[in-house]
């Protein structure tokens, strides 16, 4: 039996930046009563407030979510409220490298977008994301900008010859991330195994970029059980059925 159910954010549980909506709150707080949960996401800890822990109901079983911001360089568990475990943040002289060598592989790469919304490369502590339209893109642009992630493919492979030191792996609808070396989500899958006692082949992986370059796809390299999933909605199908089988909790989708 699966006792730990480890799920993507951005595309996966929620649209990008968005809160979870109503039905995928109750269904989350349904499987919460029959099995710990992790999301494991690029997004930083006031994201994951915003998008997902103001969203559920604060109870008893809060204390089976466990939270991994920034593809798993920080970890939070809830005791009547939420503490950080451990946070690998990138020293000054790191930051300033990773954002030259981005600047650098965006023009070599001739990517100059007509329009932005704020900025496009972010300093999470533990991770830096480029997001190509801006952290405030509507959901419209951001859907069709890089659906086939041909652009960020480019883009990638640009910016591993400028920085092979550190992993770089895509996310979300238009972003990339950069993290320390050997700390993804598959870092994050190993923290909850070591943290938590669960065995990996007890835990289940949901994503929506389980693919190669994919920032999910860490979590399938640990050896993980994985899901991929399309959208949120396909999401809500998934849990549903999970419930069905660990619990006696059945929403009506």
């Amino acid at each position: 039996m699966k006792k730990l159910i480890v799920f993507d954010l951005d595309g996966t549980l929620a649209e990008s930046k968005s809160a979870l909506d109503s039905e995928m709150s109750v269904l989350l707080s349904g499987l919460l009563g029959v099995a710990k949960v992790a999301v494991i996401s690029g997004g930083d800890w006031p994201q994951f407030e915003k998008q997902l822990v103001s969203n559920l109901p604060k109870d008893q079983q809060m204390e089976n979510l466990i939270l991994l911001p920034t593809c798993g360089t920080k970890f939070f568990q809830f005791n009547g409220e939420w503490k950080k475990l451990y946070a690998e943040d990138f020293s000054e002289d790191e930051k300033k490298k990773i954002v030259a060598s981005l600047n650098c592989s965006l023009e070599v790469a001739g990517f100059k977008p007509e329009k932005v919304w704020g900025e496009i490369i972010e300093d999470r502590g533990s991770q830096i994301t480029f997001s190509a339209l801006g952290q405030q893109a509507p959901l419209a642009e951001k859907a069709q900008w890089d659906p086939d992630f041909a652009k960020r493919t480019k883009i990638k492979a640009i910016l591993d010859t400028y920085i092979p030191e550190f992993s770089v792996r895509m996310g979300g609808t238009t972003s990339i991330d950069v993290t320390k070396p050997g700390i993804d989500k598959a870092y994050g899958i190993k923290k909850l195994n070591e943290i938590l006692g669960v065995n990996i082949e007890d835990m289940i992986f949901v994503g929506d970029a389980i693919f190669p370059g994919g920032n999910d796809y860490p979590a399938k390299e640990a050896g993980v059980e994985c899901i991929q999933v399309r959208d949120t909605l396909e999401t809500k199908r998934v849990v549903a059925a999970i419930i069905a089988c660990l619990g006696s909790f059945r929403p009506v989708l």
